[in-house]
């Protein structure tokens, strides 16, 4: 009888496949998720009961309900943020950032006032203020 050895083979599991494909998906989950922080703050916006004070020196951005933007009751030509910022600054004029009160028209668009609220912040505005109306009982 011719006996012979079985042949052992060495098996081994590589591992590299399968970290890479863990790599790749820990890749696609980082990439596609967002993060949103709109959902976790729920706030209740108050009604404006008491008188605002007035200062001397305020710079009044006023927008209507086409969304056409005035500055200290002077219209501004086109509604760019440019342009908006220009006559910002040029009623600002020696004044260093006076107080900035945005006063917009309930129907107005959200864009405008949010394009005034951009153009101030990079103008360097840092007090600004909502012009609001007092809630009646």
């Amino acid at each position: 009888m011719n006996f012979r050895r079985q042949r052992k083979d060495n098996l081994e599991i590589s591992l590299t496949p399968m970290i890479d494909v863990v790599f790749l998906l820990l890749i696609f989950f980082m990439v596609t998720t967002t993060f949103n922080r709109e959902n976790q703050l729920k706030v209740n916006l108050p009604q404006s009961s008491g008188k605002q004070a007035q200062e001397e020196d305020v710079l009044e951005v006023t927008i209507d309900p086409t969304g056409n933007y005035f500055v200290n009751q002077y219209q501004v030509v086109n509604r760019k943020q440019e342009t908006l910022m220009k006559a910002i600054s040029k009623a600002a004029g020696d004044r260093k950032k006076p107080p900035l009160l945005i006063s917009s028209d309930a129907s107005a668009q959200h864009r405008f006032v949010i394009r005034a609220l951009d153009a101030a912040q990079q103008l360097g505005f840092v007090h600004i203020s909502f012009a609001t109306k007092s809630a009646s009982n």
